[in-house]
């Protein structure tokens, strides 16, 4: 009976993997380095858990499903590399020519993605009214002799109807052969935002099926029978045949992890998270046990973007946060902690050290101060000397000051949430922190991430603008299978599937009252 499953989440400093059992415990879980080709820590976190479950081999058979939440896009945008090049076609003439595609991106970036751009006649009005014909023949001589890996395609008001994106699509699929990234499946409401997100997602191509071929392949080597997912930003699932259309929607799916997690692990819907890595800590808000959603633009490498991601501020504090007279980071010797750190025997000065010396210990943590005291003893020939004393303690109010600041930004003045601490550095944390009810720490907290991906929904989503008149109700029906579908496609159980977010804002100063909907649709896993 295949009634275990697996989560892997790799970090910027560790990859992490649990393994729960039917009733949704944690049965197995292992955290390794993460290696600079990611795809090897993942294997080594895979394999670690594997072996807790035991040597028969019968544990392995009871495993049906596997969930990754990874890195790899956000690296591959963030390090210039394995980046496909991409033909950028906006359907948009003449209207949208004053400002070209990939303004304000990067120059490296742009360099390293662009084959073209290119503005051809096609869009539509707010009110889904058609502009003007799709240019066709301009696809065409615009595609013709170019050299490209994959094709991004943006109509203006593509949310409103995403009728000529799909023509679009149909032609260059049937004479080119290209993949196509479309720009209705990717962002919502703003040109240029939701333009920089399919191209992004269309240069990620390659990268998402070097991860799921990996993926696939882990899994074989194994003797894994399982089904994979990939985890994406809103703390859900979905298929790796999703994941190969919509990558981008993998990038932010590791905080997102955490904070599903740590509702889980806790019990609580409703708190601030604080996930404390090695090299930095992210902070989120769960809102009924999901992600509250950035209300702005995210940039990612460089670039402003308009899809659904976690509402995160990201730190420079972690377990390896090197500690420095006077001041500690910004720089971390990540995943290089266990050896670097001098709990661990290392020469270095971290935030993991300045903890320990404070008394914030986690339970395993067994000779660590022996061995931060021998360290001390060596660098100053003397017990622990009042300098290095004060610089640690130094550095320990320096990281609770950073922590108060943070979590105050985050809470928005409402005070009487709770504070979930997870990560494999929550120790670094204070036991109370201004701004929070109370400091919860959960079981298995240190590999959250890993237990947000192994216990997410899979989800689909949404965001359009519909007529505020008497069809309104109808229209909002159909937003609403639309989104199921959407579910339903990325892996859930049609049967399971239920409505989790509508949302309905008025639109002012049109010739017709409409309004902009986003209806978001989650469901367990389809067996």
């Amino acid at each position: 009976m295949a009634d275990l499953r697996v989560g892997i989440d790799v970090g910027g400093t560790n990859t992490d993997a649990v393994v729960l059992d039917a009733d949704g415990r944690v049965i197995a879980k292992a955290k390794r380095p993460t290696t600079p080709d990611v795809t090897e820590g993942l294997r080594a976190a895979l394999d670690a858990v594997l072996g807790e479950l035991g040597e028969d081999g019968e544990g392995r058979t009871r495993i049906g499903r596997v969930m990754l939440g990874t890195t790899h896009a956000t690296n591959a945008l963030l390090e210039r590399r394995n980046l496909g090049r991409v033909a950028v076609l906006r359907l948009g003439a003449p209207a949208t020519t004053s400002v070209p595609p990939l303004s304000g991106w990067p120059g490296d970036l742009r360099a390293a993605v662009s084959a073209g751009e290119a503005i051809v006649p096609g869009g539509h009005y707010v009110d889904g009214r058609e502009i003007g014909p799709p240019g066709l023949d301009a696809v065409r001589r615009f595609l013709d002799g170019l050299e490209a890996d994959a094709v991004a395609v943006t109509g203006v008001f593509s949310p409103a109807s995403g009728d000529h994106e799909r023509v679009v699509e149909e032609l260059i699929k049937a004479e080119y052969g290209l993949p196509v990234s479309v720009s209705h499946e990717i962002g919502s409401l703003g040109l240029l935002e939701r333009e920089n997100a399919t191209v992004l997602n269309a240069a990620l191509y390659g990268v998402a099926t070097h991860v799921t071929e990996a993926l696939v392949t882990a899994l074989a080597e194994r003797g894994l029978g399982a089904r994979p997912y990939l985890a994406q930003n809103d703390g859900t699932l979905m298929t790796l045949e999703h994941a190969a259309r919509l990558p981008v929607s993998t990038i932010g799916s590791g905080p997102a992890n955490s904070l599903r997690g740590a509702a889980y692990l806790s019990g609580v819907a409703d708190a601030i998270v604080v996930d404390v890595g090695g090299t930095s800590t992210d902070l989120g808000v769960l809102v009924g046990g999901f992600p509250r959603e950035s209300a702005a633009a995210v940039e990612i490498g460089g670039v402003l973007t308009n899809f659904r991601m976690p509402d995160i501020l990201a730190i420079a504090l972690g377990g390896g946060t090197v500690v420095r007279n006077p001041g500690i980071g910004p720089d971390s010797v990540g995943y290089r902690i266990v050896e670097e750190a001098l709990v661990f025997g290392g020469s270095t000065v971290t935030m993991t050290d300045a903890a320990v010396a404070a008394g914030r210990t986690p339970d395993e943590a067994a000779g660590w101060r022996e061995r931060l005291e021998a360290a001390v003893r060596a660098r100053d020939s003397g017990d622990m000397s009042e300098r290095m004393a004060d610089t640690l303690q130094r550095a320990v109010a320096i990281a609770d000051e950073m922590i108060i600041d943070a979590v105050d930004r985050m809470a928005l003045g409402k005070t009487d949430r709770p504070l979930v601490a997870v990560g494999g550095g929550a120790f670094l944390l204070p036991d109370a922190i201004p701004g929070a009810s109370r400091v919860v720490r959960p079981e298995h907290a240190e590999v959250a991430n890993a237990v947000g991906a192994a216990i997410a929904l899979a989800s689909g989503r949404v965001d359009t603008i519909l007529p505020a008149g008497d069809s309104r109700s109808k229209a909002i029906e159909r937003a609403k299978e639309e989104a199921a579908a959407r579910a339903v496609a990325a892996g859930a159980d049609p049967s399971g599937v239920e409505i989790v977010d509508l949302l309905e804002v008025p639109l002012s100063y049109l010739s017709e009252p409409a309004v902009r909907v986003h209806v978001k649709a989650a469901g367990p896993l389809a067996r």
